[in-house]
Order: structure tokens, then C-alpha cells, then sequence
């Protein structure tokens, strides 16, 4: 994957409703583009507004035909949230990247007592995935005055982990954030770069 050309991936984001993963997919989508890439993006919003799991797909290379990532298929996977990581574990391929935040929002049946939220997941990834990038973006986030900017601080780090630092992602983001939290977003971006 040295010579641009050549490069091609499948990568895949997931989170839960309102994290941003799909505004994180937009940007990462919207660089790829103008690196010169053809690219495909599927979302799948499952319930997102209640809190459900968010899946994102995107493709990228010289020619994409389909936007879908079956399992064992994704070079790279990219969780908003650690248990979201281990349910979509199955589609990362042997020798794939997963960059996770050391982040968790217990689902509705983890706080009626219903389910139990599951123990030690970072230490299970770590054996499951000799490539992790585990870190906690939501603090990141939280010392540049906003915890919402931890989908970019995660994005950050997995454009880093693509080695894809040679497109201009401040013009990206300036270009499909709002206005007013273009400053925030940038900063949270090269956060996220620091990371890796």
C-alpha cells in the first residue's frame, strides 16, 4: 500500500446512537474522495435514536463496486465503544486494526438489571486482536472543553493507524462539519493523530 494507486480497504465503524459515528464516516468518506479514491459508504442505523448499535461500511480504492463488508472482510475496525467492538469482532480479518474507545454506555437492559455489562473487554480484545489501539477519546475529548468530539478524536487515530495523514483533513472537516465546531473538530482530530 505504498503507492496511492494501489491502496484499497475496507473499513468499518460502529458505536451506538448519537456518538457520531456516522458524521466520523462522513469526514473519513469526504477524505478518501478527494485523495482520489472511489469510494463507497453504507450506513445501518438499527434503533439508533434509542440507543442501538450504528454499523458503518466503507469501502475505498481504484475501483469499489460494492459497499458492503461481509465478516472476516474488514482491514480495519474502529468502535465508538468497547462492547460494540467485541460484537463486531467477526468482521475484522486475521491480521486487521482495531482502534477502540475505552468507552462504555450500558444499554437499557444492563440498567434494569436485566443483562450484565461484560467484564474486561479491552483484555479480551488484546488477545483477540494483536493489533488494538484501546484508548479513552471521551477523556481527549473532554480537556479540549467537549466530550461529544470524541468520535473525531477516535477518527484521528484511525486515519493515523491508515496511514492517510497526506489529505488536507482540516479542509475536509471545515467542509462537512457546522461552522461553528470546526475549530473544536480539528483539535480533536489531531488529539486522536497524537494517539496512535
Amino acid at each position: 500500500m505504498n503507492n496511492k494507486q494501489e491502496r484499497a480497504g475496507n473499513i468499518l465503524l460502529v458505536g451506538v446512537g448519537g456518538q457520531g459515528t456516522i458524521l466520523a464516516s462522513k469526514v473519513l468518506s469526504e477524505g478518501l474522495l478527494r485523495a482520489g479514491f472511489d469510494v463507497k459508504m453504507s450506513e445501518i442505523h438499527g434503533m439508533s435514536q434509542r440507543g442501538g448499535s450504528v454499523s458503518t461500511h466503507v469501502k475505498f480504492g481504484r475501483k469499489v463496486h460494492s459497499p458492503v463488508i461481509h465478516e472476516g472482510q474488514a482491514d480495519m475496525l474502529a468502535s465508538f465503544e468497547k462492547a460494540e467492538a467485541m460484537r463486531w469482532l467477526s468482521y475484522l480479518r486475521p491480521g486487521g486494526m482495531l482502534v477502540v474507545n475505552d468507552f462504555e454506555i450500558r444499554p437499557l437492559s444492563v440498567l434494569t438489571g436485566a443483562a450484565e455489562y461484560p467484564d474486561g473487554l479491552i483484555g479480551r480484545l488484546k488477545e483477540a486482536v494483536p493489533g488494538l489501539l484501546a484508548f479513552d477519546a471521551g477523556a481527549a475529548a473532554s480537556e479540549l472543553g467537549n466530550a461529544k468530539a470524541q468520535n473525531i478524536v477516535l477518527l484521528g487515530a484511525l486515519v493515523k493507524c491508515m496511514g492517510l495523514g497526506d489529505i488536507a483533513w482540516p479542509e475536509v472537516i471545515k467542509d462537512v462539519v457546522p461552522p461553528k465546531t470546526y475549530e473544536l473538530n480539528v483539535r480533536a482530530f489531531e488529539a486522536g493523530q497524537r494517539k496512535f
